[in-house]
């Protein structure tokens, strides 16, 4: 028997901080590889996935800006249409419109609701001279005229001597549609002094130093502000203010030129004015553009009722019977702007044919954006929304979005002239 002691079992040393864990091979695992094709379809999908709801957030929240924004017109519908022309679906609403159009036409026959006739003011002036003489009254295309339709009441701030500078009045369309009125206005342009306000939409670009809103200072002569034309993609012409170019003008192009001592006319661009200063050696101050004209030697240009999406506007074309309006001037250098409900292009340029325009031209159509509005108040006091009235009642466009700091759509405004702002040089 041996006197050894049987060999001790080692025990393995325990991993401690000196010590290292022996290593452990571990079988691999059977691995699968997925097929290239699977691995990319995924992948794009993803992708596709991740730019869906990026472009549909994006969409959902211009939207729903635009929806909210008053800007962007009164009505939902004039604001979706609106956001659509921004975003690249400019003829999907045009054909929405369209066929709107077609299924809900303007009525036919008819007398018009009184709440569709404007309130009528009988002022008299208190002393002094109509430096133009104010028109004869319209006569109606109705076969029976409404009472006062067709003669002109004055409107707006009067001047120190108590003349009125701008007279309107309301008629019908035409011989059709005789359960709507249009509205009708008479602007003086010896007392009155025109300037464009530009907006950061129409023409864009900008700062401008005439934009809305309209200051207090400037409101204490203001007698009235409407509407200028389309948005510059459909206008078919060019922009020009505060010495910059800021789309080139087009030559032919129905214009409306604002010149630095308040002067304004309206012609055909290249015709019947360029850059060259007026007769009194005032330079340009802004021209604004918009189609071509509708007016032309005192009577309607030819070709008003074809569809001419170029000439007349991708809006509409000017064949329907829609809210529209537009801007004539006299053969004495009176202005004269017509706004309404069912209005073709042709009903438009009769209108102003009627009013005495030898040239005419069509602003801005659709309800949201025809507003003519004047404004009351003693002269060197500030006035706002409260003390206007627009020209018709159908116009639902408030009469204080020119004196805020939201309106983006460019507009023009007629001030009194300093001469008949003070009583001793008024006449």
């Amino acid at each position: 028997m041996s006197n050894e002691a049987p060999p001790r079992s080692q025990s393995r040393p325990q991993p401690g901080p000196n010590v290292r864990a022996p290593y452990r091979r571990t079988p691999p695992r059977h691995s699968r590889r997925l097929p290239a094709y699977i691995y990319w379809r995924r992948r794009v999908i993803a992708a596709a996935v991740v730019v869906t709801l990026v472009i549909f957030s994006y969409y959902g929240v211009t939207l729903g800006f635009a929806l909210s924004n008053p800007s962007y017109g009164v009505s939902l519908q004039a604001r979706f249409a609106e956001w659509g022309r921004q975003h690249g679906i400019g003829p999907v609403v045009t054909w929405a419109e369209t066929e709107y159009n077609k299924i809900f036409p303007a009525k036919v026959g008819g007398t018009p609701s009184l709440s569709a006739l404007p309130k009528t003011a009988t002022v008299a002036p208190l002393k002094g001279s109509q430096p133009l003489p104010v028109p004869a009254p319209l006569a109606t295309p109705a076969a029976v005229p409404l009472a006062g339709e067709g003669k002109w009441s004055p409107a707006g701030r009067l001047s120190a001597s108590g003349v009125p500078a701008i007279y309107t009045t309301f008629v019908r369309p035409d011989a059709i549609h005789t359960s709507y009125v249009v509205g009708v206005a008479w602007m003086d342009t010896k007392m009155l002094s025109g300037q464009l306000y530009s907006g950061s939409q129409i023409p864009g670009g900008g700062p401008y130093p005439f934009t809305a809103p309209i200051s207090a200072q400037a409101s204490k002569t203001i007698v009235a502000a409407f509407n200028a034309g389309f948005r510059m993609s459909d206008a078919n012409g060019g922009y020009y203010t505060n010495n910059k170019m800021i789309i080139p003008l087009r030559p032919g192009g129905a214009s409306i030129v604002v010149y630095k001592d308040g002067t304004m006319n309206l012609g055909a661009w290249g015709r019947d004015f360029t850059m060259a200063p007026n007769a009194a050696g005032s330079p340009v101050a802004s021209v604004r553009q918009n189609l071509t004209l509708i007016v032309d030697g005192a009577k309607p240009v030819a070709g008003l009722n074809n569809p001419n999406a170029i000439a007349w506007g991708k809006t509409l074309g000017g064949t329907f019977n829609v809210w529209r309006s537009g801007m004539g001037i006299t053969s004495d250098g009176a202005l004269v702007y017509a706004g309404g409900p069912a209005l073709s292009i042709s009903d438009l340029a009769n209108t102003l044919v009627r009013a005495g325009a030898v040239r005419g031209m069509e602003l801005d159509i659709n309800t949201d954006w025809v507003q003519y509005t004047t404004y009351t108040g003693p002269i060197g006091t500030p006035v706002n929304g409260t003390q206007g009235t627009n020209l018709l009642p159908g116009m639902i466009g408030n009469p204080g979005r020119f004196f805020a700091n939201w309106w983006l759509r460019d507009f023009f405004v007629m001030s009194l002239n300093p001469k008949y702002q003070n009583a001793s040089t008024a006449g």
